[in-house]
């Protein structure tokens, strides 16, 4: 080995320099990652922030009326109203009486001491479909209250019965008797003139 060679100093291993154009490549990259992460988040918050105000006037409006315009109130007070007007036209219906589906033997006796009733009650029930085998007087002329009788043991038909001409359910009574040749019996008391057949024939 000469000398010349061992004098020479080691030269340090140069390192190459990072291209200039890589590192502003990459803070570029993240810069725009960012701002998309940013952007989505601000979408995500204004979705939320808009479903949140649409369920809450919903849970407002719904629970609190009061919040709600005055003709919208005014519906809501008047639908029940309305149910309730249908409700009570429906019962008046259904209460009143039913027409028969079934021929229906009656017999006409006259307690009241008030003459030509029983004509009017027999005409005013075969009217209404009834089979009105006789009308004859009764044993006695003063008796109080008109009664219904139930002959065979039918006494829906005995209640049918009172409805048609105004008599209460108090005055139904059961004699019965497999001899009778009828469903149920009329004994017209003095109240005649407060019942039905009475009262549409004037």
């Amino acid at each position: 080995m000469s000398l010349d060679q061992e004098n020479i100093p080691e030269q340090p291993e140069t390192q190459q320099p990072v291209p200039p154009e890589i590192e502003p490549k990459n803070k570029l990259a993240d810069g725009v990652a960012k701002k998309a992460i940013l952007f989505t988040l601000n979408l995500v918050i204004a979705a939320l922030l808009v479903l949140t105000g649409y369920f809450s006037h919903k849970f407002l409006d719904r629970y609190f009326p009061k919040n709600r315009p005055k003709q919208v109130q005014q519906q809501a007070i008047q639908q029940p109203q309305r149910t309730e007007q249908k409700i009570e036209q429906t019962t008046e219906q259904k209460s009143g009486p039913q027409p028969l589906t079934k021929i229906v033997q009656v017999d006409i006796q006259n307690g009241s001491g008030e003459k030509g009733i029983a004509s009017r009650f027999t005409n005013f029930l075969r009217a209404r479909g009834y089979d009105v085998v006789e009308a004859k007087n009764y044993k006695v002329s003063n008796v109080p209250r008109t009664l219904i009788v139930d002959r065979l043991g039918n006494i829906q038909t005995a209640h049918d019965l009172a409805e048609h001409i105004g008599v209460a359910d108090t005055n139904i009574i059961q004699q019965l008797n497999p001899d009778y040749f009828v469903d149920v019996s009329i004994v017209i008391g003095q109240d005649c003139y407060e019942l039905l057949p009475s009262k549409e024939s004037k």
